[in-house]
């Protein structure tokens, strides 16, 4: 008999089958359930045991771990069952936003269970990888206990006992990946264009991203602070830079779709009286809705 905590994981996509192979390979009994069965197949084969119901796979598990792509699907999946949340301690890896997933602990909690927010930052193949991270929050004392298991999985990274903290950490993760990976398909559209490949420009690439960690310390600093003095760079420079991008695209005749976005930010910024001073003043537009 196994001495480690007895583990469901509901929603057996990629990241869901990482979880699984993760834990059985460090000794927990895993139980599954996924809409699609099959999906299981392998897992079994491997140790796990596919529940025939939802209802049984949440009542089987000392920790009911969620892998599903959204909070719509977790009432899909759940509300079904919902009688058979009373004192489950769910995990909830679900992305969604941070307002529906406070949302979504209310729903549990109305139900006798215990809502545990995770935003996992590393794809599966990161799963079981000591450098991998994930953002927690929620009761403090129920997520202390699962702690060991959870950690079978990627450090753990508590953030505070509202349970929208994960999702938040998680979706300013998501805003700086989306956008920074578009602007590599871009630079890689450009390249083409002009007969180089994503292999010619990845080592001036790499250095281009690596270069960003001082820029975003030393910003952060000065954001902080309230400051956004054109000592350093200027906004109108800038503006004049950005708009050098755009036309050499719009020259190579690629898509300039994104490039296009950023202009239009920048000349925001101009509008607004901000051309002598620092581009981090464009945050001050940010935190506003557009016009």
């Amino acid at each position: 008999m196994s001495s480690k905590q007895h583990v469901t994981v509901i929603g057996l996509g990629p990241m869901g089958q990482a979880m699984v192979r993760a834990l059985l390979a460090e000794g927990h009994p895993v139980t599954v359930w996924n809409r699609t069965a099959s999906r299981a197949d392998d897992l079994v084969r491997q140790g796990a045991v596919l529940a025939g119901t939802v209802e049984e796979a949440l009542i089987t598990g000392d920790l009911v771990i969620l892998s599903l792509t959204d909070y719509d699907a977790m009432y899909a999946v759940l509300e079904p069952a919902a009688h058979a949340l009373n004192g489950r301690v769910l995990v909830n890896l679900s992305s969604d936003t941070p307002e529906k997933t406070r949302a979504g602990a209310r729903w549990v909690t109305g139900h006798g269970g215990v809502h545990i927010t995770g935003g996992v930052t590393v794809p599966p193949s990161g799963i079981g990888k000591p450098e991998s991270s994930t953002f927690y929050s929620g009761p403090r004392e129920p997520f202390e206990a699962a702690r060991p298991t959870l950690e079978v999985l990627t450090r753990t990274d508590f953030r505070g006992e509202d349970p929208g903290l994960a999702a938040l950490f998680y979706q300013i993760g998501m805003v700086m990946f989306w956008t920074s990976m578009l602007s590599y398909w871009q630079a890689i559209a450009l390249a083409d264009a002009n007969g180089l490949t994503a292999a010619d420009i990845l080592p001036h690439a790499t250095d281009t991203m690596a270069s960003l960690r001082g820029f975003l310390a030393f910003y952060a600093a000065r954001i902080d602070a309230g400051r956004h003095d054109g000592d350093v760079d200027r906004l109108a420079m800038g503006t004049a830079s950005v708009e050098h991008v755009l036309h050499t695209n719009a020259d190579a005749g690629v898509d300039t779709t994104l490039p296009a976005a950023v202009v239009e930010l920048f000349r925001r910024g101009m509008d607004a009286g901000h051309a002598a001073g620092s581009f981090s003043s464009l945050v001050e537009l940010m935190k506003k809705p557009a016009a």
